[in-house]
């Protein structure tokens, strides 16, 4: 991996972090949009552009703002101390499943692009969807033609999903800006 994917993993775990311990509410929604921002960011990177997309409208957007309008609307609780108390046998626990994940998973994790990923390491395959795709779903973009027909109830749900949080959204600020 680069040192620009470290680096996002770097940032993805602190505000993860950051977002467990603060005791402001304001103070946890902005660094939670930074963390889905910053997933979304890492989903670019890993040549999945449907889930970033999806990330980024959902986690760093819709849930954001509803956030926002939720504690714009109540009152919010004055906190003696900015961070919460760490929970030292927790903090051991959970560092030490991650310590593991790293050490086991991420040696075995292709690099991005490689030539060596399962998807190239069988040919056949790969070259049935290139070339045939055209001639079965009548889409020219091959990505497009494996997102629209091959996997079409997996996308078809993913839109739902955006659809729903858009409509939702829509009905909670016109009830906010006409209320």
């Amino acid at each position: 991996m680069s040192l620009f994917a470290y680096s996002l993993a770097v940032f993805i775990l602190v505000t993860a972090v950051a977002t467990a311990l603060f005791r402001d509410v304001l103070s946890v929604i902005i660094v939670f949009g930074a963390y889905s921002l910053g997933m979304a960011i890492l989903y670019t990177f890993l040549l999945a552009p449907d889930v970033a997309m999806t990330e980024a409208a959902i986690g760093a957007g819709v849930t954001t703002l509803l956030l926002l309008l939720t504690i714009a609307r109540t009152t919010r609780p004055t906190t003696d101390r900015l961070t919460e108390r760490i929970h030292v046998p927790g903090v051991v626990a959970v560092g030490a499943f991650v310590l593991v994940l790293c050490t086991v998973v991420l040696p075995e994790m292709y690099p991005v692009g490689s030539l060596e990923t399962p998807v190239w390491s069988n040919p056949e395959v790969t070259q049935h969807y290139i070339t045939e795709t055209y001639e079965q779903t009548g889409v020219e973009n091959a990505v497009t033609s494996v997102l629209a027909a091959y996997r079409g109830f997996d996308t078809f749900g993913e839109a739902v999903v955006v659809f729903a949080a858009g409509v939702s959204t829509l009905v909670v600020l016109k009830r906010e800006v006409f209320a």
